[in-house]
């Protein structure tokens, strides 16, 4: 078993990383962290000289690192499906770049079709309690839905900064809590690094490779003629607040005067409007973004607040006068850094063309959004290319999400194995938080069978993609086939009225509808009923519904609440979900109650209930959250 060197292996960025405080000399070695041999603690309770005690070695199944929405997603699922978890995060916050930290919004992948899964179940959570729209309320949804999980432990202010290895296995993380100072030595069957950055990951020895490739390497016609080393930048963002009288702006110091007659010659960068953004505010990096993190803090600090006195006091922007700064991130959200490489290498014209993969587990739809590598400080290019090409939704295969060289490794959001011009669509927050659900219900059944990444990609993928679909993931193109599912083989579905669809389309395996196709049974009215038959009797202890929440319609929280309005958002459950519902099974000729859906707030319903030998399922619709008819697009019964 052999211990990387943290400080004498990794590069100086890769120490500035860590949160480990460096206070005008280095900090101690790793194996020192947790000692405290010139603590000289006087304990007046005790009367005694003392040490503290100040290292932990805990025991998991699953070590899951960041808690951004990806790190949420993969903790979640990985806990929901039977191993022990835990989460861990650096900041005192979840959420990542969507946190109040940073206040990136929760964009979904696609315009037009929204991810289900554990990310919608969170996004209709926040508008039951935080109707109001606040970020730092967010954040506590985010941490209530991370605790109350079974099986799953939260570590927050704490980084994982090394690793503990055996041949090409890790065996431990060893973190440092910043509030605790107090070292963790995380042992576990497998990791899942969704931290971004991935200090982890390569302090464990995976491969990685940052910069953009050229045009040559993968035919991405999008990419340089020339590789270089530039990444997208970071940014940071600001609120607003109206003060009902003219608020005079006073810049700092540090301020970088903007050049609005260069910037504004690309349309993106012009100011439109003066409550929220801006995300062109923005410094990138031509070799190590993460070592020139803290430089690029401040130069972003200098560029906004530059951008913020011309808006102020140039005379060009008269509706800014009542306007003042209200909240202005102070950490950078990053787009961009190292990117581990998997035994597939996603790339651009895998996502343009719709390339299908045996082993898709996630998926995507944004453009190829790929913004100008130098940002704010190159004027002479756009913003962002806004490269066209993607078509429709595409697959994420599940060989990019583990590491080629690091046997017990998975990764999940923007440090996934992916080109720079892959990224620029794949890093988005909703199609990050698809990779997380994927790669935690991996690792559970990695822990499960004694397993690793590759071996369930080679010999158990699809059992890995039906428990996805059967948790309400997505994967395009790839419906579900559970044999398991009793519902499939029922010699009847009877409804008790159709509005539209069919009764038969609740078992097709689709689980919404497709623009060719519709997938769904909608009855008419409430008090409605579907019922399920079987000429021979089946035994059932579980029966699942997949309800309606509207895909095609936009569910996450804005800085700027004009956005609602203007992209026809419901800021509350959605009214065509079901909130109350109750299940009965026929046995020797007799009805009985064998379950009841009440307030629900998810999209998948899952009951569960004594076993009972039935011939016959009846399922009872009484109440939505608003919509005048019973919908769903799923039903499936298990023993």
């Amino acid at each position: 078993m052999k211990r990387r060197d943290f400080f004498k292996k990794a590069s100086a960025g890769a120490v500035a990383a860590t949160m480990v405080p460096v206070i005008g000399k280095a900090a101690p070695a790793p194996e020192l962290l947790g000692d405290r041999k010139n603590d000289k603690w006087y304990q007046v309770a005790t009367g005694k000289m003392a040490k503290p005690d100040r290292k932990q070695t805990l025991e998991y199944d699953v070590a899951v690192i960041g808690g951004g929405m990806a790190g949420i997603s993969a903790a979640v699922s990985a806990a929901r499906n039977g191993a022990k978890t835990v989460l861990v995060q650096d900041r005192p916050v979840l959420g990542g770049n969507a946190s109040s930290e940073m206040r990136v919004t929760v964009n979904q992948g696609s315009h037009k079709e929204r991810e289900s899964g554990i990310v919608e179940e969170i996004l209709i959570e926040n508008w039951v309690y935080n109707p109001q729209d606040s970020y730092p309320i967010w954040d506590h949804v985010l941490y209530g839905f991370v605790t109350r999980q079974q099986n799953l432990t939260l570590m927050l202010n704490t980084q994982a900064i090394d690793a503990t290895m055996d041949g090409n296995v890790i065996k431990s993380a060893i973190c440092w809590g910043s509030t605790n100072e107090t070292e963790f030595t995380i042992n576990a069957k497998q990791f899942i690094d969704c931290s971004g950055d991935g200090l982890l990951a390569a302090m464990a020895g995976a491969e990685y490779r940052t910069g953009r490739e050229s045009k040559s390497e993968f035919g991405e016609d999008h990419a340089p003629e020339k590789a270089d080393g530039w990444t997208m930048g970071d940014c940071i963002m600001m609120v607003t607040k109206d003060m009902g009288v003219p608020v005079p702006f006073k810049a700092p110091d540090y301020a970088i005067p903007f050049d609005y007659e260069a910037a504004f010659k690309d349309k993106h960068r012009r100011i439109k409007q003066v409550k929220e953004g801006y995300w062109w505010v923005e410094v990138g990096n031509e070799f190590d973004i993460i070592a020139d993190r803290e430089n690029i803090r401040h130069k972003l600090m200098a560029y906004f607040y530059g951008v913020w006195d011309y808006i102020k006091n140039s005379g060009n922007h008269p509706e800014a006068e009542n306007i003042a700064l209200d909240w202005v991130g102070s950490i950078p959200g990053r787009r961009e850094s190292r990117r581990f490489i998997g035994d597939t290498l996603l790339n651009q014209v895998d996502l343009s063309s719709g390339k299908i993969f045996d082993d898709a587990v996630a998926f995507g739809g944004w453009s190829f959004d790929e913004h100008n590598p130098g940002g704010i400080e190159d004027l002479s290019q756009p913003a962002s290319y806004f490269h066209k090409g993607i078509k429709e939704l595409y697959q994420i295969p599940y060989s990019a999400l583990y590491s080629r060289n690091i046997d017990n490794l998975s990764l999940s959001g923007r440090n996934v194995s992916v080109t720079h011009m892959a990224l620029s669509s794949t890093r988005i927050i909703g199609t990050c938080s698809t990779m997380g659900q994927a790669t935690g219900t991996a690792a559970a059944m990695c822990v499960a069978k004694g397993l690793n990444p590759r071996d369930i990609r080679n010999k158990h993928i699809n059992q890995l993609q039906e428990q996805l679909l059967r948790d309400d993931a997505f994967i395009p193109k790839r419906p579900a086939k559970d044999v398991n599912d009793l519902a499939r083989i029922a010699d009847a579905i009877i409804g008790s009225s159709t509005l539209s669809g069919d009764t038969k389309l609740l078992v097709d395996g689709m689980s919404r509808d497709r623009k060719d196709a519709i997938h769904h049974w909608e009855a008419e009215g409430l008090n409605a009923e579907l019922t399920l038959e079987w000429k021979k009797p089946v035994k059932i202890s579980q029966v699942e519904l997949k309800g309606e929440t509207v895909v095609s319609r936009k569910m996450m929280m804005h800085k700027n609440p004009e956005k609602y309005t203007r992209q026809g958002q419901i800021k509350a459950v959605p009214p065509e979900l079901i909130k109350t519902a109750s299940i009965e099974a026929r046995v020797k000729g007799k009805w009985i109650k064998v379950a009841k859906i009440e307030d629900n707030i998810t999209r998948l319903m899952k009951t569960n209930f004594e076993q009972v030998k039935t011939t016959a399922i009846r399922i009872k619709f009484e109440e939505t959250w608003g919509y005048e008819n019973a919908k769903l697009y799923e039903v499936r019964c298990y023993s």
